[in-house]
């Protein structure tokens, strides 16, 4: 006699992400977006900007092709793949989002090095603050030139902010070719393998 199988369970089809118009895309210039953030984080993610993406929906790491939210996942992080709209979640997890500049561009380039290096103060200022266990910066490029570390290379630096760890982790963009998902994932990994050892 054969067992009752259970009804199938119906599978939620993947929110499909909004997107903005031209118009709101060029109205997003230059604006800024709130932080995921709080006190005592295990990791607070810095992006070097918002693209106009975020700046248009108000989530971090928005463009469909960025590879932050699959790597984070891939990575060990989350338990599943977090869409850009559900970043307050991050919280409950103990993780956060900020970014170096505040300022929405449609690429980080248009950034001056001025821009950097004071973005690179006001989070030192902000992790000093928050105390997160580390600051995970998501670009080389923008760490050396924020933080003055003409050096770096991606990995833990010899030099934290109080007591907080900082990490450079490779930029998720999807404009960055050196790194394909699996290697960007295994970097976000060794991070958290490190705070999980």
């Amino acid at each position: 006699m054969r067992k009752p199988t259970k009804p199938a369970q119906p599978v939620a089809e993947p929110v499909q992400p909004v997107k903005p118009t031209a118009e709101q895309l060029l109205a997003a210039r230059d604006t800024t977006i709130p932080d995921v953030a709080g006190p005592g984080l295990r990791v607070l993610f810095c992006g070097i900007n918002p693209g106009l993406w975020s700046g248009a929906t108000g989530h971090h790491f928005a463009r469909p092709g960025n590879r932050f939210w699959p790597a984070l996942h891939r990575s060990g992080f989350t338990p599943r793949q977090f869409r850009p709209d559900e970043q307050g979640e991050l919280l409950g997890l103990g993780l956060g989002i900020t970014n170096v500049a505040p300022r929405a561009t449609a690429k980080a380039d248009e950034l001056t090095a001025d821009e950097l290096r004071a973005g690179g103060a006001a989070l030192t200022d902000r992790v000093l603050r928050l105390r997160p266990r580390a600051l995970a910066v998501l670009g080389i490029g923008a760490y050396r030139t924020g933080f003055g570390r003409r050096g770096a290379a991606v990995g833990r630096q010899p030099e934290g902010i109080g007591d907080t760890e900082v990490w450079v982790l490779p930029n998720p963009s999807g404009l960055n070719a050196h790194y394909t998902l699996d290697t960007l994932a295994e970097e976000f990994r060794r991070l958290r393998e490190a705070l999980e050892r």
